[in-house]
């Protein structure tokens, strides 16, 4: 008998659990955000076999190619409904707030400073019971010390050496960063 309960409790949990990953509109919309800026933040996005963890909470099936990566510090998602625009019960736009501290050029490997606030305004809408982003479809925001291991493995893979100084040099300049 305990056994039994023991099951159903770890399947609805479990059910839960999935329901709150896949973005489940019995959620706020605001989860599948903070899903999405996460995985962008350690990097989903930086290569095309990784973007397959997005594609449960994005509308879009292709990642465009990017040449530049916003490296962020951090990204501020706000709870308070009030700081929506409510299109409908199923339709918001939710501002997102990244602290950005500057780019990567990825053709050049080149990091150019720039501190700013940037406000990405997040399109979600539910389909089918489940939360998805429909746009925009913005340039990857990796976080500071996930571009910095991103980099570090390119320079461990590149065996061309003026390619492997440029990538060194990349490094040091995101080493500055605070």
């Amino acid at each position: 008998m305990f056994m039994g309960k023991m099951v159903l409790l770890t399947v609805l949990v479990g059910t839960g659990q999935a329901q709150a990953q896949s973005g489940s509109s019995d959620h706020p919309p605001t989860d599948i955000i903070k899903r999405y800026v996460l995985l962008d933040q350690k990097g989903a996005r930086l290569d095309a076999m990784s973007f397959d963890t997005l594609t449960p909470y994005v509308d879009w099936r292709h990642e465009p190619p990017w040449g530049r990566v916003v490296v962020t510090l951090e990204a501020t998602i706000p709870e308070d409904h009030r700081q929506w625009d409510i299109i409908n019960k199923l339709e918001v736009i939710i501002p997102v707030s990244y602290r950005v501290v500057g780019s990567v050029y990825l053709e050049t490997a080149v990091f150019v400073p720039g501190e700013t606030i940037e406000e990405v305004r997040f399109h979600v809408k539910a389909n089918h019971g489940k939360w998805k982003i429909l746009e925009p479809v913005i340039p990857p925001h990796v976080g500071v010390k996930r571009m910095l291991n991103f980099v570090r493995e390119a320079q461990q893979q590149e065996s061309d050496a003026g390619k492997r100084a440029a990538l060194g040099a990349l490094e040091e300049s995101l080493r500055k960063v605070k």
